[in-house]
């Protein structure tokens, strides 16, 4: 990243083509901004497409090598990679926080969860195993190699500019892979430098390319014909459209999406522990996670903790996100501002009981910041835009209902399936939830069930397109392709078997 020579010298973003940081020629920028200032960190580039097809270019020709390269070299990067990254996770985190708007200590743990990440990557060795089975006919051997794709590519959201790009291009180059990133165009200052440290690492120049920009470079993407699988994480609009254009194309896509994570709280459950996991899980990031918990199922008896509930909420205090002490930082844009203001409009005027107003917050040193407070509806009911929408804000719905088998129904009904948790102190209860609720991640007594990487992220129905997640073993598959080997040999002393038209081996 330069100085331009500008009136304010803006810093300019650069894009990553066989290994040299380069200067974008197009005529399109977008400013990347400090959502707690307004402050202009950087001026973005909407790649060309000569530059797009410039960066899937030296991938394919650095795959010719890299694919061939000792699966043992490919580990070593990635464990001198999250080295370098522990070693700069203060710089990381500051820079995450400036663009992004999170609280330093969620930057460093939007940090630390990539790095988990990479440190699986260094396991490839471990992971990326063939089968074989011995003497399947007389004389016959039949293994399976798992071969890398070629050039891959990756789309990444706003909400975790360095956890998702270390989902990705980790696990994509240590399989073999080359990989073209584009990073989301609101805040790629975190990315760019993680990328300048995975080049200090040790991967080869034109294994990782970068570039930059919005519809036009995504559709680039799902477009080129020698991108072979596509990794996107992002709204499910985008997410959908990624996954049918680029299937069309004959690529090899997963697509993790939307979501409306519900919990439910039986009566049992232990009170302090619930509503501290609740708060956290619900305005955390200011609701900017796909994991993030914006509606509760309160059961029976619970249902009066609601007045505990908004005391703890109101604890919450509201700042940028460098202050010390901050729980909920400003939301990305404001757009995103007076787009959750609107949604909470509507809960109002959809009949939902407003129990806690975040809008509007008054935060000393920091009046154009994008800020919304926590926000709590109760009585919520399908059919209310909270419910249905997808808010992305420190927004909590609340919802009521009489057993455990009616929150069960209840939340089965919703279509999306990335999370799920419920919190109790019964056993038989917990079981029950994890067996009949039809959700691909599912928390007990946690409120945030995110797999660590040793297991795949495994959102389900309408919060994932592609039956393979990413990390994990399942991103092994997802980013190799199994070659299936049958040999005989034969030798001297071997005895003709003569001519044989029929279908087995013997």
């Amino acid at each position: 990243m330069n100085a331009t020579t500008g009136q304010n010298a803006i810093p300019t973003v650069k894009l990553l083509i066989g290994g040299e940081f380069v200067e974008s020629q197009t005529t399109e920028w977008r400013e990347v901004i400090n959502p707690a200032t307004q402050q202009v960190l950087a001026r973005v580039p909407l790649a060309t497409q000569a530059e797009i097809d410039a960066a899937v270019a030296s991938a394919k020709t650095a795959f010719k090598t890299w694919k061939k390269t000792p699966i043992g070299t490919r580990a070593r990067i990635f464990l001198k990679l999250q080295q370098l990254i522990r070693e700069n996770m203060a710089e990381l985190a500051a820079l995450l926080t400036a663009e992004q708007g999170k609280t330093l200590p969620d930057a460093e743990g939007d940090v630390f969860r990539g790095l988990e990440v990479v440190e699986h990557a260094a396991s490839v060795g471990n992971l990326q195993l063939g089968e074989l089975a011995n003497n399947v006919a007389n004389g016959v051997d039949t293994y399976t190699l798992l071969q890398p794709l070629g050039v891959c590519a990756g789309i990444t959201p706003f909400n975790f500019p360095a956890m998702i790009p270390l989902w990705m291009f980790p696990m994509a180059i240590a399989t073999g892979n080359t990989f073209v990133l584009k990073p989301s165009e609101q805040d790629p200052l975190v990315t760019m430098r993680l990328v300048e440290l995975a080049l200090e690492a040790g991967i080869p120049p034109g294994v990782l390319n970068v570039v930059h920009g919005g519809e036009a470079t995504v559709n680039a993407i799902c477009d080129h014909a020698d991108i072979k699988a596509i990794s996107f994480v992002g709204s499910t609009k985008v997410g959908t459209h990624v996954y049918n254009r680029a299937s069309l194309a004959g690529k090899r896509v997963q697509c993790m999406m939307g979501a409306k994570n519900h919990a439910i709280v039986l009566p049992d459950a232990h009170k302090e522990q619930t509503l501290n996991a609740i708060a956290g899980a619900a305005f955390g990031a200011a609701g900017q996670r796909c994991m993030a918990l914006p509606v509760v199922v309160l059961v029976g008896e619970a249902q009066r903790w609601i007045p505990e509930l908004v005391a703890k909420a109101k604890t919450l205090k509201i700042n940028a996100g460098t202050e010390p002490g901050t729980d909920v930082g400003p939301l990305i844009s404001c757009a995103a501002r007076e787009r959750v203001e609107s949604l909470i409009e509507r809960g109002i005027a959809d009949g939902a009981t407003l129990e806690l107003d975040g809008r509007q917050p008054t935060v000393p040193g920091y009046e154009s910041g994008n800020f919304v407070g926590p926000t709590i509806f109760s009585n919520v009911k399908p059919g209310m835009s909270i419910y249905d929408i997808e808010i992305f804000g420190p927004v909590l719905s609340l919802v009521n209902a009489d057993s455990l088998d009616e929150a069960i129904e209840f939340i089965n009904a919703n279509p999306n399936g990335n999370g799920t948790a419920i919190f109790t102190q019964s056993g038989a209860a917990a079981h029950r939830f994890q067996e009949d609720i039809d959700i691909g991640q599912v928390g007990i007594n946690v409120p945030i069930p995110v797999p660590v990487p040793l297991f795949s992220f495994s959102g389900s129905r309408a919060s994932k397109l592609g039956d393979l997640g990413p990390y994990g073993k399942q991103v092994i598959l997802f980013y190799t392709q199994t070659k299936t080997v049958t040999a005989r040999w034969f030798d001297d002393q071997t005895a003709a078997t003569g001519l044989n038209t029929t279908i087995s081996l013997k």
